[in-house]
């Protein structure tokens, strides 16, 4: 098989696997209008990846009309869509800057960024919340990102991690596949939500550091236990989209 067909068949199977995530996403309500994104960066020395089209619900979104643009947020291609510039300055940021970020998931939901704008962060005073122990970045909010300059700054931030929270503005995970960037992102979401109903109550119990890092160690083992991070639980609620609709195939 020559090398274009690899890279064609290659990029569908992307297509396919961005499409069910958008779906599984709006599934779990974790869309905003048409607003926040999840892209897929194609294997490559261009750089080039895949966004959801401007102007779509993400339920609407699909392998044939995702938008694949390069670093500099030009339309590669054919497209009846625009892609939104402030999700091109943040995913592009990652994808050119993180090598462990060939996929990105970046949310907008009523829990993420209320605890985006809690100056202590997130908390660690239970179990989802420890699998982020020492290991969530933050970056400092510059107002939407629709300036180029931002861009460094994005990737300092989050370093190493594969997980970080845009002060004042939402959540952002990433992974070497899309069920690694999922689960993060699901966790992490789960997180928030259980801070928020949490501080609603009486006086936090906060483990020891030793306890924290113990529990995110066994929280680590206990996901890889039986497949690889977040396959099983994203290809659970792929089921579940594929029953209700699978035209994001196409």
């Amino acid at each position: 098989m020559k090398q274009e067909q690899v890279a064609t068949l290659q990029e569908q199977a992307i297509r396919v696997e961005l499409a069910a995530a958008y779906r599984v996403a709006a599934h779990l309500g974790w869309s905003e209008l048409i607003y926040a994104h999840i892209t897929a960066r194609i294997p490559g020395p261009e750089h080039h990846f895949l966004i959801n089209p401007y102007g779509l619900r993400w339920d609407e979104v699909s392998a044939s009309n995702l938008v694949k643009i390069d670093v500099e947020g030009n339309v590669v291609g054919e497209s009846l869509y625009p892609a939104n510039k402030a999700g091109f300055i943040i995913h592009s940021a990652v994808h050119m800057g993180a090598e462990h970020a060939p996929w990105i998931f970046h949310t907008h939901t009523l829990a993420g960024m209320a605890v985006s704008t809690q100056a202590c962060g997130l908390m660690p005073i239970h179990m989802y919340a420890h699998n982020f122990y020492e290991a969530l970045s933050y970056h400092d909010y510059e107002g939407p990102s629709i300036r180029l300059g931002e861009r460094e700054r994005i990737v300092k931030s989050l370093g190493a991690n594969h997980s970080l929270m845009l002060r004042n503005h939402g959540l952002l995970t990433v992974g070497r596949t899309i069920p690694e960037a999922w689960i993060r992102m699901w966790r992490l979401e789960r997180a928030c939500q259980i801070q928020l109903a949490a501080q609603a109550g009486g006086r936090l119990i906060e483990p020891s550091p030793d306890m924290c890092r113990q529990s995110r160690a066994l929280g680590e083992e206990f996901l890889t236990d039986a497949a690889p991070l977040g396959e099983l639980e994203f290809e659970a609620l792929r089921r579940v989209v594929d029953e209700k609709n699978p035209d994001y195939r196409n």
